[in-house]
């Protein structure tokens, strides 16, 4: 009776792998595909694929790292722009990029700690050489950015993982005196910035704000017109060990997901191996953030960087912190470029480990800005002030594909494929979804077939095109 069981069972478990449907999202160049389902595939045994037969390769069975979110960043620019356009449009663009059915389902977030050069102006927390952080307060954001960040966790169902970034320490804390410049933190202020961290925390998460983590500096070997502030790789390592590590530990917030660099991928290996070498350091660190703005802007984006540090310190983590196109130009708002950029960064920085990633600045107005010294830059969707209405660029969709599709706890899975013009990764989300994302920056349409498990479905990419392949 059992061996008859095993024969009627065997055909029937054949018969629904052979009837396996993928549902196939699209965004393209010259066309009006944007996220749009336009396709369903269907699976046949397909078992030894020829080289003259273009495919994509997935293994399920061959799994990586953990999958945390997507997001972006709720900066004092973004928070302005936001307040000046009607509720309306405040709403769609909530919808926009929190909602996983109606937009593209952002997870992860990062704000700053008091201003950036996405500021109207800059500001701190507490009056100069105020030591003990007596006067303390965030008032200043409960205008715009506080609002913002909690009509956005609303939007995402009530959870937001959020972390944040310092630009500068006060200027009374630096030897420059100033918090543009670069400078550093004076040794006998380390103490006094680290309690900072914990003021702004605690702050935050009192308003009704949960921290995920934060990073120690933004951008530490770069000084710029705006906040910024040096830390050579010793300096940031002796902080963390000595200071902010422990502080963190001593106030009950050593469970925050303390982001080391913070900057961009070329000394991405240096610092990770300066403070991930040293044990004391090490032992507060979750991983290491990086940006995409390397430093000789004429070559490629350096992954093989993020690969070393993934294979060097297995337990640790990598982020992507921050990227945008910069130099706004509001003719350029269509340009197919801004998404192809974002495309490229995202499949190679989760292809060599990368656990979540993160986009600068989530909503620009129509100048790029506001932005106090000048340095406007495009962000995925812009707001017209003077109409209030939103201006989508296709960075929006392309990175659409991946946070819609992929949820936080997937694991990354297996994805080659046979022709370098085909550019892909791929997830097995906690419902058992395999989501690839494929992208194509030809100006060819490519025929190819995806395959799994020794059955293949015929699919095609359309030229400049991005598409994510569901199998349920």
């Amino acid at each position: 009776m059992k061996r008859l069981i095993a024969i009627l069972i065997l055909p029937a478990c054949l018969y629904v792998q052979a009837q396996k449907k993928v549902t196939v999202y699209t965004t393209a160049a010259q066309s009006g595909l944007r996220l749009s389902q336009n396709e369903q595939l269907t699976f046949k045994e397909f078992k030894q694929p020829l080289e003259t037969q273009p495919c994509v390769f997935i293994d399920p069975a061959s799994t990586f790292q953990s999958f945390i979110g997507i997001g972006a960043a709720f900066t004092d620019a973004a928070a302005e722009t936001f307040a000046k356009i009607p509720k309306r449009e405040q709403q769609e663009l909530l919808r926009a990029y929190f909602d996983k059915d109606k937009g593209i389902g952002y997870t992860l977030a990062r704000t700053t700690i008091h201003s950036c050069d996405f500021s109207s102006g800059s500001y701190t927390y507490v009056n100069d050489n105020d030591t003990a952080l007596k006067t303390f307060s965030v008032a200043h954001d409960e205008q715009y950015r506080i609002p913002f960040i909690k009509q956005a966790i609303a939007a995402a169902g009530g959870k937001l993982t959020l972390y944040v970034s310092p630009w500068s320490p006060p200027a009374w804390m630096k030897d420059n005196n100033s918090m543009l410049q670069g400078g550093k933190l004076k040794p006998g202020s380390r103490q006094q910035w680290a309690n900072y961290y914990v003021k702004f925390i605690k702050t935050y998460e009192a308003k009704g704000i949960p921290i995920w983590g934060l990073s120690v500096q933004n951008e530490p070997m770069a000084k710029q017109r705006w906040e910024s502030c040096i830390f050579t790789a010793e300096e940031e390592r002796d902080f963390i060990k000595q200071y902010l590590g422990p502080t963190l530990h001593r106030e009950g917030l050593g469970s925050k997901k303390l982001i080391a660099w913070d900057h961009n991928r070329d000394l991405l290996f240096q610092r990770a191996s300066v403070i991930l070498g040293d044990k004391e350091a090490a032992k507060y660190v979750w991983g290491v953030g990086f940006h995409w703005y390397e430093t000789w802007t004429g070559g490629p984006m350096q992954f093989d960087n993020l690969r070393l540090v993934n294979q060097a310190f297995p337990g640790k983590n990598l982020i992507f912190t921050e990227g945008c196109k910069e130099k706004f130009d509001i003719d350029s708002v269509n340009n197919w470029a801004l998404g192809e950029k974002y495309g490229y960064s995202m499949i190679n920085d989760f292809n060599n480990g990368t656990v979540a990633w993160t986009d600068w600045n989530i909503l620009l107005d129509e100048k790029g800005g506001p932005n106090h010294v000048g340095n406007f830059c495009f962000a995925p969707v812009h707001a017209d002030t003077k109409t209030g209405k939103l201006i989508y660029t296709n960075a929006y969709y392309y990175i659409g594909h991946f946070s819609k599709f992929i949820r936080p706890g997937a694991k990354r899975i297996a994805a080659s494929a046979s022709r370098a013009q085909l550019q892909t990764t791929a997830f097995l989300n906690t419902d058992g979804s395999v989501v690839v994302v494929v992208m194509n920056t030809t100006d060819q349409k490519l025929s190819w077939h995806l395959w799994i498990e020794g059955q293949g479905a015929a699919a095609e990419s359309l030229p400049h095109s991005i598409s994510t392949f569901v199998i349920q």
